[in-house]
């Protein structure tokens, strides 16, 4: 079409974004953590299930590589924690195949940062004094809530003790699907998209806790204080319905994240997934030695349309896909 050359945000909208990242920095100049930038390539792609990595190959001194486009920062950022970097922050591109929508562009910002030596509890509050700090007004109050509790509210089942096959019923009830043959986690996330999220950062900033430790590809675990069974330390925050934040007590146990990988191949070839390989100087830097800590990644695109009352993540993007 003639008008496809043309951007999916206005020149002003544009303008307003950029005014909103350099807040975004001066936010964290403010607090002493180092701006870094590290390649959108890597040797090791993202093996979450939920998540289709981009993949091409290059030419190396090695020879022909397959290499792989970042899903988020995280690998190299961590590998610079490793080295000594201290607190760090990024606003990397980052790709996922199949993401395109109201929420989603293959091609996105992500804001990531790592604050050695904090806790959770820590990273979740500065987490929200950013984004209110963006918004440039008070979203309301910040509201912790734990996962389970939420499936209790919403559709009067326990995500952990629920029969599978009653978790597929409802998944499938809640979708319009066949999820007959679908395993735990992604009758989870369905339900969870469709009957609980929406629900969420109405009045308020939502902080939801202690999901399943089987949705912790890279964080701790530990007990649930109700009944001692294994959780996630992980949040993510929501405002108006739209997921903003997924925060982790990060992982720094070599051997562990080597087992969750090979966990995560093997699902995929269960469920006909391609394989995606691992990155081995992320596992090699966290035998060395990466500090404790927390770390989180934040949807930018999505906060500045929320800052800015825009309808989607293409009106605040120059040229969305498949402008691109």
């Amino acid at each position: 079409m003639a008008s496809d050359w043309q951007p999916t945000a206005t020149i002003e909208t544009l303008r307003e974004r950029a005014r909103l990242l350099a807040g975004v920095r001066a936010f964290f100049a403010s607090r002493g953590v180092l701006e870094v930038e590290t390649p959108v390539l890597g040797h090791g792609g993202s093996t979450d299930v939920h998540l289709t990595s981009l993949c091409t190959e290059a030419t190396t001194p090695a020879g022909r590589e397959r290499l792989w486009l970042q899903t988020s920062p995280e690998f190299h950022m961590k590998r610079l924690l490793a080295a000594g970097s201290g607190p760090i922050f990024q606003l990397a591109r980052s790709f996922r195949d199949g993401e395109v929508g109201r929420r989603h562009n293959l091609e996105f910002t992500m804001l990531e940062w790592y604050r050695p030596g904090f806790a959770l509890d820590e990273l979740i509050e500065e987490t929200a004094e950013l984004i209110r700090a963006v918004l440039g007004r008070e979203p309301g109050p910040l509201r912790r809530r734990r996962y389970r509790e939420l499936f209790r509210e919403a559709l009067g089942r326990d995500p952990f003790t629920t029969p599978l096959a009653e978790l597929q019923r409802l998944a499938g009830d809640a979708g319009g699907l066949e999820m007959g043959d679908a395993p735990r986690d992604s009758c989870l996330d369905l339900l969870m998209s469709l009957a609980i999220e929406p629900t969420l950062g109405r009045g308020g900033l939502d902080v939801v806790v202690d999901y399943p430790a089987s949705q912790a590809a890279l964080a701790r675990r530990h007990r649930d204080p109700e009944d001692g069974e294994w959780v996630a330390s992980r949040f993510e925050v929501y405002l108006g319905g739209l997921e903003l934040a997924n925060g982790y007590d990060e992982l720094t146990d070599a051997r562990e994240q080597r087992a969750r990988f090979a966990e995560d191949n093997a699902a995929r070839h269960r469920l006909g997934l391609p394989e995606v390989d691992v990155d081995e100087r992320l596992l090699t830097a966290l035998a060395h030695g990466m500090p404790a800590g927390s770390g989180v990644a934040l949807g930018i695109d999505r906060l500045v349309q929320l800052a800015l009352g825009k309808a989607g993540v293409a009106e605040v993007m120059a040229f969305a896909t498949p402008r691109c």
